[in-house]
């Protein structure tokens, strides 16, 4: 298998499963932060999946760490098909959260005329943005993974 940015192992995989894992934080610290989160599917959903990235990205961060410290290459084939499963998953799960989440914000703000907590709104809509930029980083590191996994 050939090394490439994003690569397990490497600096920028390191970088993007540090990313997620910030990303996927911020939203659950923005969104836990407001009274009302767990009146709304959608956010307890938000919450259940960025905590499950957190989790699955500093795993992962942990491995590229530690293949970065003994300067190897990650090349098992049977581990890298389970981190394909579980980035694709967890990839799938982030997007249909933010979606869903962004779904709701959208209708506190435009479609009911407003919203009436302007402050928890803001929140709302800056958890929306980190889970969407969390679902940015786990996708680049989905497809490089699937790339690796079929080039193997």
């Amino acid at each position: 298998m050939k090394d490439f940015a994003g690569t397990p192992g490497t600096l920028t995989g390191l970088f993007l499963r540090m990313a997620q894992c910030l990303f996927a934080a911020g939203a659950i610290a923005s969104m836990v932060t407001t009274k009302g989160f767990f009146n709304v599917t959608a956010f307890c959903y938000l919450i259940a999946s960025m905590a499950l990235q957190v989790f699955w990205s500093i795993g992962l961060a942990f491995l590229d760490a530690y293949f970065l410290a003994k300067k190897k290459a990650f090349h098992n084939h049977v581990l890298l098909s389970l981190f394909v499963v579980g980035d694709w998953c967890t990839a799938i799960l982030s997007l249909a959260a933010a979606a869903s989440s962004a779904g709701v914000t959208v209708l506190y703000f435009h479609d009911l005329r407003g919203c009436s907590f302007s402050e928890e709104c803001t929140k709302f809509q800056l958890s929306v943005g980190f889970a969407f930029l969390s679902w940015i980083m786990i996708f680049i590191s989905s497809l490089i993974m699937f790339w690796i996994w079929a080039a193997g």
